[in-house]
């Protein structure tokens, strides 16, 4: 009886990337914000890129909800061991990290989970972790456990994998890598070229990585009780009630960029794997919409040419910027990138940074536009592998928000200085013309996170049913204990 009455508490696993992190984060703060108890678990080289980005050298001082839960936050922290140590290059080695963790990890998160419910027998223990992991399902079920799965990118990204067989029924997946054809059949989708589809769709993707994680993944993800998208219901309304169709529940819930707003003033939680410079300064200096923020997200990689021609652009073009430099852009061996000579010629017209905190930059008048590589949080906050293309699409095409520098084709496939330079003039010219179209996705997404917007009525209604969910699964389970007891 205790276990039915006692405060649900989530066992909240994030996937160990920065465009993870945020939305992990903030549904977790949420949850807490509501009433839940909450532990969440990093992978242990990331709780070290933590420690590393507050200049610590004893990780173990580092507690990334420290300040969340003196606010009164019902939320611990502890880390996940993925099996290789701290040192071990997970950038560089992508293909035999991800076999390990596809052999080796699910076994470790089983353990883990296991001693939480050891230690903690009395509470309603439910799983949240990401849709791109394939082990959720099986763990909830052997834990008898409610499973809440939460896709970080959009809808539409969702929608086009999810429905994979209708792309191969109609020729489209996997989709010959050079061709330009309409797809128009998919529920909720409107009309999308194959150009944008994501490179895990197509016959070079087939044998990546990304390709064997996804479908792994989403055969598991059907058996998921709640499924949480980083979106907004107004910006992909149809894709979303085309998905609601198939029986499962989805809520949109986002964006879940910005927790704060479920933290008392002046309370921090640690997000960041790198150090974030403080670029107000340079910006209040700046006239309004003057500023080209340029940034690519936490883990896209480009080559170091074509990286070097968007910095020539950038100088050619003699537009104000900032460009954040991340360590690895290029690889992790390869950290000298920029273009001899480069910070001396763009002198006080450009700022080089590591990493910022990209909320705070896009919020400042100074900046204008972003050039962005179309990661999902990147779009919410303000086209190379995965998501990014067809992210791309609803900016430019759906939204009209933005213009496409590649024109569907790979950043690393021959981009030219002259014609970045050219693009980032004409948008930054003709500002005016996309500024009321920005207003509107950002009065949506702003709409959507107030008391009576569709993300907190979504998020509202997620928490009524993830309650009944669990204490309807503990009843079951209670009656199920007395009947063995009385045959």
């Amino acid at each position: 009886m205790d276990r039915y009455i006692s405060k649900p508490h989530g066992i909240v696993i994030s996937a160990p990337y920065q465009g993870h992190i945020n939305p992990f984060v903030s549904l977790a703060l949420k949850l807490a914000s509501n009433g839940f108890s909450i532990t969440f678990a990093h992978f242990e080289h990331v709780h070290h890129m933590l420690s590393k980005s507050q200049n610590s050298n004893d990780t173990n001082e580092v507690d990334v909800f420290l300040e969340a839960r003196e606010s009164g936050l019902d939320i611990r922290y502890t880390t996940i061991n993925d099996g290789f140590p701290i040192e071990y290059d997970r950038g560089l080695n992508m293909r035999e990290y991800w076999e390990s963790l596809f052999e080796n990890f699910p076994a470790r998160v089983d353990e883990f989970v296991s001693s939480i419910i050891e230690s903690n027998p009395s509470m309603n223990h439910f799983l949240v972790a990401s849709t791109i992991f394939h082990w959720p399902a099986s763990i909830a079920k052997k834990h008898k456990l409610v499973n809440v799965s939460l896709w970080a990118p959009s809808a539409l990204v969702f929608s086009l994998t999810y429905n994979a067989e209708i792309l191969r029924e109609h020729g489209h997946f996997p989709c010959k890598d050079n061709i330009e054809e309409e797809i128009n059949y998919i529920p909720g989708v409107q009309t999308i070229n194959t150009k944008d589809l994501m490179p895990y769709l197509k016959e070079s993707g087939i044998n990546t990585n990304a390709h064997k994680l996804i479908f792994m993944a989403f055969k598991q993800v059907e058996k998921a009780d709640f499924i949480l998208f980083n979106t907004v219901q107004e910006l992909e309304s149809d894709t979303i009630s085309a998905l609601n169709k198939k029986g499962q529940k989805y809520y949109a819930i986002g964006p879940l960029a910005d927790f704060s707003k479920n933290l008392p003033k002046n309370t921090t939680v640690i997000k960041s794997f790198w150090s974030e410079s403080d670029c107000a300064h340079w910006l209040d200096s700046k006239s309004p919409g003057s500023v080209l923020y340029v940034a690519f997200g936490s883990f896209v990689h480009t080559s170091k040419k074509a990286f070097q021609e968007i910095a020539y652009g950038l100088l050619l073009s003699e537009v104000n910027f900032i460009l954040v430099v991340r360590s690895d852009i290029v690889s992790s061996i390869d950290t000298e990138i920029l273009p001899t000579g480069f910070i001396d010629e763009i002198k006080d017209r450009g700022l080089i940074i590591p990493w910022c905190n990209q909320i705070e930059v896009l919020s400042n008048p100074a900046v204008g536009g972003f050039l962005t590589h179309c990661g999902w949080n990147s779009i919410t906050e303000s086209p190379i592998t995965n998501d990014q293309p067809t992210n791309k699409k609803l900016v430019v095409e759906d939204w009209k928000i933005g213009i496409g520098l590649c024109d569907g084709k790979s950043i690393n496939s021959g981009i030219q200085r002259d014609e970045v330079a050219k693009k980032i003039k004409t948008f930054m010219s003709t500002l005016e013309g996309y500024k009321q179209e920005i207003k509107k996705v950002q009065a949506i997404l702003q709409c959507a996170i107030e008391i009576d917007g569709s993300s907190k009525r979504n998020f509202d209604q997620f928490v009524k049913d993830l309650k009944v969910k669990i204490y309807s699964n503990n009843e079951e389970s209670m009656t199920n204990l007395l009947h063995r007891s009385y045959t």
